[in-house]
């Protein structure tokens, strides 16, 4: 399955229809495409949202770095748009993607290991990857 980029028209009518929030940002969450694995929860705004819509591959915005983050810039680890979706109130954005490598920066394949459990909270997987490697300094 391969990406289709709508034109530039197109892009800006959808992205027009974006509600995002008071500081110009939609939740998105990434998930594999094939396996339906939820990777992570990021924010894009209309710059990123657009960037992705265009090229296919995906970019955040990076609240702590108050910029755009194209995923896998630093570590290699890319997620290539198979499809986006807005839900039903278009206030945030569904990533269907083909994740290479590791989504999280803790070097796990998802953000979400942390599991809630009678016992409390448990790490239900571990890194693949050292962070370190990734990043060549701690992530």
């Amino acid at each position: 399955m391969s990406y289709t980029p709508p034109d530039s028209a197109v892009r800006s009518a959808m992205i027009g229809r974006v509600k995002f929030n008071a500081d110009g940002l939609i939740a998105a969450i990434a998930q594999q495409h094939d396996s339906g694995e939820v990777l992570m929860l990021a924010w894009m705004n209309a710059e990123a949202l657009d960037e992705t819509l265009r090229t296919g591959h995906v970019c955040y915005y990076s609240r702590s770095r108050s910029g755009l983050w194209r995923k896998g810039e630093t570590s290699g680890q890319v997620q290539a748009l198979i499809d986006a979706r807005l839900d039903c109130d278009r206030d945030a954005v569904l990533l269907l993607v083909n994740q290479k490598g590791v989504a999280c920066h803790t070097g796990r394949r998802s953000c979400f290991y942390n599991a809630l459990r009678p016992e409390g909270m448990v790490e239900i997987t571990q890194p693949e990857i050292a962070a370190e490697t990734l990043y060549g300094s701690k992530g």
